[in-house]
């Protein structure tokens, strides 16, 4: 009990304060759970990081979650997802249900600067993915490919598509020694794979789809367990999954809004699937809320659980680290036609919206300013902007 405490107060404190996004949050849990308490050693550290990567789901969750299960068993993990996630799960349902002030003018104002500032961050995000996993010709033609094809014929059957044909294409183009596997740093523990929550994760995802003319509640769950399990690279790939996923249930500029505010808390960007639960189940918010906010994560840990002990063996094998290759090459193209459709077409309406962005992009990117700052700006903006041009 004391060590599922430890857990609990450890990561619900992270929870209040990891600004950033995921590759901020890895950067706190390595000085807290690695530098300061030593619950994990750096080369373990680094391995979690590695299967984050491999899978789909959110990767800081899963890394946090994997680090609760070796401190406390399955209870730990899930407490420390638990911890981790309540403080914005908590802001974004707020914000979510604070329905009396939606027809407000100040709020449409504000809103509009959001999303503004989701075409800063979603522009950030497609740089950061593309530099990291764009670095030669095949995988330049892999995004570009899944870019235009997304932008051309957006759907989420595309997507998966799309996906699918990356993990082949980089099964079988690329080379056994381009492969860099984490057993190259002198790992030689093998585990064996946990098949029962692989079942329950297949049996979910092939199962929830074919329940046509379902109470709402599961319709709900099956769209974000379905959005949960197809997201690699990380948070901002599961804005054009989420948005496929949902088609016309939320309205665009409802949906950009719970998406901005999403990099305005801190925590896991993933937490945005409370704020379209409770808009998604309107008439009961907080269980709309919960459930959606259960389902998208779901995937991520039961893949967790089934690999985690099994990872360096996996990554050892060219056909999985070629899957990723292609599928990491694959998801930076889905990122971009996000950009345009619908992150830009939605919020870029005058040619002074343009210049904000450039500004803030600027400021993002050469100035390194905190996102929280960036948050506030843009905020701002939305709100006086109207008074400074009437």
């Amino acid at each position: 009990m004391m060590k599922l405490w430890q857990v609990f107060w450890q990561f619900f404190t992270l929870g209040w304060i990891s600004f950033g996004g995921p590759a901020a949050h890895i950067g706190y849990f390595e000085r807290t759970f690695v530098q300061k308490l030593k619950w994990i050693d750096s080369e373990s550290y680094a391995r979690l990081i590695s299967l984050s990567q491999f899978l789909p789901g959110p990767g800081s969750s899963q890394i946090g979650f994997a680090i609760g299960l070796r401190r406390a068993g399955i209870l730990g993990g899930f407490t420390a997802f638990i911890a981790f996630t309540f403080p914005s799960f908590l802001l974004l349902y707020f914000l979510a249900t604070t329905n009396q002030t939606q027809d407000a003018q100040w709020l449409v104002n504000v809103t509009h600067g959001l999303k503004l500032l989701a075409v800063v961050v979603v522009a950030d995000a497609a740089l950061n993915m593309y530099k990291a996993f764009c670095k030669e010709r095949n995988t330049i033609i892999i995004c570009m490919i899944t870019a235009v094809v997304l932008l051309v014929a957006p759907s989420l059957l595309m997507q998966m598509l799309v996906l699918i044909s990356a993990a082949l294409i980089g099964m079988n183009i690329k080379k056994s020694n381009e492969v860099t596997s984490v057993t190259a740093a002198g790992i030689t523990t093998k585990g064996k794979i946990n098949y029962l929550p692989l079942i329950i994760f297949a049996a979910l995802f092939a199962g929830l789809p074919l329940l046509s003319q379902s109470p709402l509640w599961l319709t709900i769950f099956a769209d974000f367990y379905q959005s949960g399990s197809l997201v690699f690279g990380g948070g901002h790939v599961v804005l054009p999954m989420l948005q496929q996923a949902l088609g016309e249930a939320i309205e665009t500029d409802r949906f950009l809004l719970g998406y901005a505010a999403a990099q305005a808390v801190p925590g896991p960007m993933f937490s945005l699937s409370a704020f379209l639960g409770a808009d998604l189940l309107a008439h009961s918010p907080l269980t709309g809320a919960l459930i959606a906010t259960v389902a998208i994560f779901l995937p991520g840990f039961l893949l967790v659980l089934s690999f985690h002990n099994a990872w360096e063996t996996l990554a050892a094998k060219p056909k999985v680290a070629g899957a990723v290759w292609g599928i990491n090459a694959s998801v930076v193209g889905l990122l971009i036609a996000a950009l345009y459709q619908p992150v830009f077409t939605s919020a870029i309406v005058t040619p002074v919206d343009m210049a904000v962005v450039i500004v803030g992009f600027f400021a993002l990117r050469t100035m390194k300013v905190p996102i929280i700052m960036l948050v506030a700006s843009f905020i701002a903006f939305g709100y006086l902007m109207p008074m400074i041009t009437s």
